[in-house]
């Protein structure tokens, strides 16, 4: 008969979502995720069965957690769309200053991610493709909404738009990254509104 486990699994996805965030996944030794979730190396095995099982789980619970927050501030029917995205954009800078490890930005894991191991990865490919469009389909919505509104340029198509403010946010966290500061961040925030207005 099997042993029970003796330890929070959500736990220690986290503490290794955590891991993985702050180092990528290729300097992310099993040495590392047994001590940032406490468990020994057989525990981590046997729960998660590889080191990628266990990245691909870490990366899925970052995306519930993080992508659906964003969602549903762009979906925040009781704002105007404006506020919705400019809200959305203070949010990631926000996070920038949240999430930090030895000084420094942890960006975000899903950018991060992309530019690591998407071109070599078709199972984290495919993850963060379905990441992509669930987060451009709700720009695209709320950017269409505010452009018959008139309150959101309409010389380009949402679509457009959603990319362009989808692009400005990865460019905002990878710069972040980079050690810019939070008055660069705004500065990049507040262009890409200046854009986005009619």
């Amino acid at each position: 008969m099997a042993r029970p486990r003796m330890f929070d699994e959500e736990r220690a996805l986290d503490a290794a979502m955590r891991a993985f965030w702050a180092n990528g996944y290729e300097a992310t030794s099993t040495q590392d995720l047994c001590a940032a979730t406490g468990l020994g190396r057989s525990s981590i095995y046997n729960t998660f069965h590889s080191k990628h099982d266990l990245f691909q789980r870490a990366l899925a619970r970052y995306i519930d957690i993080k992508t659906t927050a964003q969602i549903d501030l762009l979906e925040d029917e009781e704002r105007p769309v404006v506020e919705r995205i400019r809200a959305f954009l203070a949010t990631i800078i926000d996070s920038e200053f949240e999430e930090r490890a030895h000084g420094h930005s942890l960006g975000c894991l899903t950018v991060n991610t992309t530019v690591e191991l998407a071109g070599r990865d078709p199972e984290i490919a495919a993850m963060l493709e379905r990441d992509l469009e669930r987060r451009l389909a709700a720009l695209g919505v709320a950017l269409r909404g505010g452009q018959r509104d008139g309150h959101i340029a309409s010389a380009r198509d949402a679509e457009s738009l959603a990319r362009f403010v989808n692009a400005v946010t990865g460019g905002m966290r990878v710069a972040a990254r980079g050690g810019a500061g939070r008055a660069e961040l705004e500065s990049i925030a507040s262009t890409a509104m200046d854009v986005l207005m009619p």
